[in-house]
């Protein structure tokens, strides 16, 4: 298995002593976020709107929590009532960082962004990628959107919303329950009381329960489908099979643990969250199948063979959350009035 490389430090987790620097520089940052959080709330700075309802998904921690799979759920289900959503992202690790960019389905992840392009590549819709999150909806308005995705971005004041959804680990929720760096959290947990929805990721895992005002998020595994063309198969094709497992996102083990749950002998390869790969990254010594994550496959499009399979994931909530969606966002015609 690959070493800790990209991955969170063991006290944020793991129940490992804070070294004292982080506890200092948490209550820099805690001072600064906190200054700035209030100086939006006396509207002493100014939310920027962009003429359409907003929609936010995103977290408290850093790294990732479930977002994606969220955002691609509720861009279909926006979509099925009748709106005509577009998705607005900073498309985080990009080479060309300051440069805002139309993303699709073929644009280079080191460009986009990797869950940028799963994004387009999953939804269809217009993704726009900017560090200005306000110029990237409008951006999507001016195309014809009327309403904005912002994926992630909850911090992100600067850009006024209509709806906040906060995302929250089921597994490892708000870790040591300390600000950054001492601890995994961009603001305080209360923080999540202002949002209008919060989402429990419990993944697969049927043991993880939604608390009260917590709606539960689970996963349904897709096919595994080979990246040089070919037939989507089962997982439970591979049922009994050692294969190599690859995960480049905020928890890995949360994946392999899926396909162990489908009977596969797993060899997991964890990599840090928006890692870049290069081929000499899946050279394992060995010519099992290697299986990855969609957000990670998107990277590795141009040196896949026939051993290489993407597996994504379908998020599924309970209708009575979308329903509730959709009447706290409110009827599409008062938006395009």
């Amino acid at each position: 298995m690959s070493g800790r490389a990209g991955q969170p430090p063991r006290h944020w987790y793991e129940g490992a002593r804070v070294p004292l620097y982080a506890q200092a520089l948490s209550a820099v940052y805690g001072a600064v976020a906190g200054l700035r959080r209030g100086l939006y709330r006396r509207r002493l700075l100014r939310a920027r709107h962009a003429g359409r309802p907003v929609v936010v998904v995103g977290n408290l921690v850093a790294g990732g929590s479930g977002k994606t799979p969220l955002t691609i759920a509720l861009v279909e289900r926006l979509r099925a009532a009748g709106w005509t959503p577009g998705i607005a992202s900073r498309g985080y690790g990009r080479a060309d960082a300051g440069t805002p960019r139309w993303v699709d389905a073929g644009t280079d992840p080191a460009l986009g962004g990797d869950e940028p392009v799963l994004l387009a590549a999953r939804t269809g819709v217009r993704v726009r990628v900017d560090r200005d999150r306000v110029a990237a909806a409008r951006a999507l308005v001016a195309e014809g959107c009327d309403v904005v995705v912002c994926d992630d971005g909850l911090q992100h004041y600067r850009l006024a919303r209509d709806l906040e959804i906060e995302v929250i680990d089921g597994r490892r929720r708000y870790g040591n329950r300390r600000l950054l760096p001492a601890g995994p959290l961009r603001e305080p947990p209360a923080r999540g009381g202002d949002c209008d929805f919060r989402v429990l990721n419990v993944g697969t895992d049927t043991d993880l329960a939604a608390g009260f005002g917590e709606w539960p998020m689970w996963f349904e595994p897709g096919p595994a489908r080979p990246m040089a063309g070919g037939r989507p198969l089962p997982l439970s094709a591979f049922a009994g099979q050692r294969v190599h497992a690859v995960a480049g996102i905020g928890d890995p083990e949360r994946f392999f643990a899926m396909l162990r749950g489908h009977g596969i002998a797993v060899v997991p390869h964890a990599f840090g969250d928006h890692h870049r790969y290069v081929a000499e990254d899946l050279r394992f010594g060995s010519d099992l199948p290697v299986l990855l994550t969609e957000k990670d496959a998107v990277k590795c499009r141009a040196f896949a063979n026939d051993r290489y399979f993407s597996v994504g994931i379908d998020a599924r909530l309970p209708e009575a959350f979308w329903i509730a969606l959709l009447d706290r966002l409110g009827p599409r015609s008062s938006a395009t009035a």
